[in-house]
């Protein structure tokens, strides 16, 4: 089934008295429980498109279908709901600092209103174990996280809303090599666990081909190529996505 579908997605930005292409016609679908990869060096789009389908931006063209709702276009912009949820590259930003883990965590939920207080909490408190996160971590401040750890408490707020998609952009970059493992273990049970279709968002082609079931590389603000990721991996049809391989990968 498909849970996700993108068609002719374009955004522009005024920059310096001119515009900006930064998504370009872009076109995708995500299957319930697949996980797609959007890979391409930085500032090719990316993650202005992961803000456009979360609807953290408006786009200027196109649309966008979830479970067969069109959710763009209107006046406002309107989130799409706890079915969609998002982790970022530095995840310490999206949390209040004055919060502790515990709450937030739970302020992933609470506008929704779907649980009751205790069930809230309890629920939160299991999500501790499963993203690996130490019980006693409740009570502290998120800003006293490391960045693994903040990281995967940015999970479990989103998994505590049960999504049936996740977008991760650039979730494990700003992580050291050990944690970024250790996220990528974490995603994978997640994706083996709840059968939850993932967009995961990087510039690291070879990892994406590690953990996605396709890859969509992107240049300049367009798809340039899209296929199964394996198979992009190891025979690339375009350029630039040969270069992206080069770049972290001996040549043979």
């Amino acid at each position: 089934m498909t849970l996700l579908k993108v068609e002719n997605l374009t955004k522009r930005f005024k920059k310096n008295g001119e515009t900006v292409t930064a998504v370009n016609e872009i076109s995708f679908s995500v299957e319930a429980g697949e996980c797609l990869g959007i890979v391409g060096e930085s500032g090719c789009g990316k993650s202005t498109a992961a803000n456009l389908i979360s609807r953290l931006q408006r786009e200027d063209e196109g649309n966008i279908f979830f479970e067969g709702r069109k959710i763009n276009g209107g006046f406002r912009l309107k989130p799409v709901g706890r079915e969609l949820q998002m982790i970022f590259q530095n995840p310490q930003d999206s949390f209040d600092p004055r919060d502790t883990v515990l709450q937030g965590i739970m302020q992933g939920a609470l506008s929704y209103k779907v649980y009751s207080n205790r069930e809230l909490k309890e629920k939160a408190l299991d999500l501790f174990s499963y993203v690996g996160l130490k019980p006693e971590y409740q009570n502290k401040k998120t800003s006293e996280l490391s960045g693994g750890e903040c990281q995967r408490a940015a999970v479990a707020r989103a998994l505590i809303c049960e999504p049936k998609l996740l977008i991760c952009d650039e979730a494990t970059s700003a992580l050291d090599v050990l944690v970024q493992a250790q996220l990528i273990d974490l995603l994978k049970k997640l994706k083996n666990d709840k059968k939850m279709a993932m967009i995961f968002i990087t510039h690291d082609l070879p990892l994406a081909a590690a953990f996605c079931d396709r890859i969509a590389v992107m240049h300049k603000g367009r798809i340039i190529e899209i296929g199964e990721a394996r198979k992009v991996l190891k025979s690339p049809e375009q350029e630039e996505t040969k270069k992206l391989i080069q770049a972290v990968l001996p040549v043979r």
